[in-house]
């Protein structure tokens, strides 16, 4: 089996993660600047056989579009162009940004490190793609 991506978008820099090749586990993959996410994917989805790309989609807790919404639209639309044949789809990404800090502190994290906004984006990544491949999993 291939690899599930999980893409936590921002408009300085992307956190994302990656399953297992059994599709079971979600790891933090990396932090890049969201101005090299292109270039990081087109090496890294062939590379790793990633048969299914999920971006979080940023919603209100209300259910509204948030701000960057548009983004990750156009973000999606970049994808399916890049990536024909992987399977492109949104995950709600709400309160995934609190419950990385949680993570974080619970881990034991030192000050510094609970700071790293990157960290927390992978980690936000990490929950959108166990979120994803928990709701694949109820529905089989």
């Amino acid at each position: 089996m291939a690899r599930i991506l999980a893409i936590d978008y921002g408009t300085k820099r992307t956190g994302l993660a990656v399953s297992d090749p059994l599709q079971i586990i979600a790891n933090p993959l990396d932090t890049v600047p969201t101005a090299e996410l292109a270039d990081f994917l087109k090496a890294y989805v062939p590379a790793e056989e990633v048969v299914v790309i999920v971006v979080g989609e940023p919603l209100y807790p209300d259910g509204n579009p948030a701000q960057i919404h548009h983004l990750v639209v156009g973000l999606v639309k970049q994808l399916k162009k890049l990536f024909p044949a992987v399977e492109v789809v949104t995950q709600d990404e709400r309160y995934t940004s609190e419950q990385a800090k949680e993570v974080i502190l619970k881990s034991g994290a030192k000050k510094k490190k609970r700071r790293d906004k990157g960290l927390v984006d992978k980690i936000s990544a990490v929950l959108i793609l166990q979120e994803y491949m928990e709701s694949k999993r109820n529905f089989s």
